[in-house]
């Protein structure tokens, strides 16, 4: 839902309550995976993981490093519906603590290297971990939802 407010001459405010707005492309996108028979999560997640299409496995997954192609080359799967958004992120983020972290303990623990020195060497470790994990992670996000028929967006406040 999304709200309106409008202020009149006399400067009495009315607030009006609006139904989310539809998007045409969000309701084919429905009405295809509804007719579509998808293989199953794990096959999904796995060709998620190496940026192709979820449900064939064939044609592309991003049509960039992380935009999604709107539909796919080889089955016409409506990939460009799907909304991972912070999810993706938020994994990666997950992922890439816990490899670090791991890697602080250990070189803490094994090493007497300055501190300086192991912040040289983490942070950017860090950056490139978390980069090469975000595409595969996202591709895995999208599977997941396309698997569970998330497609489309609740899109309040657009016009």
């Amino acid at each position: 839902m999304r709200a309106v407010i409008e202020t009149d001459e006399g400067g009495t405010t009315k607030a009006t309550i609006l139904p989310p707005a539809t998007v045409p492309e969000d309701d084919e996108a429905r009405a295809w995976l509804e007719a579509q028979s998808l293989p199953p999560l794990v096959s999904m997640v796995l060709h998620g993981l190496s940026a192709r299409c979820p449900v064939c496995g064939a044609g592309r997954l991003y049509a960039g490093y992380l935009r999604l192609v709107p539909r796919c080359s080889a089955c016409k799967a409506p990939l460009g519906a799907v909304r991972a958004d912070d999810a993706p992120p938020y994994f990666t983020i997950f992922i890439t603590a816990h490899i670090i972290i791991a890697l602080v303990v250990l070189s803490t623990r094994s090493s007497s290297l300055p501190i300086w020195s192991l912040i040289a060497m983490l942070v950017p470790l860090t950056l490139v971990v978390a980069l090469l994990l975000l595409r595969p992670v996202k591709g895995a996000t999208v599977g997941v939802m396309l698997s569970l028929g998330l497609i489309g967006a609740h899109r309040d406040g657009a016009d």
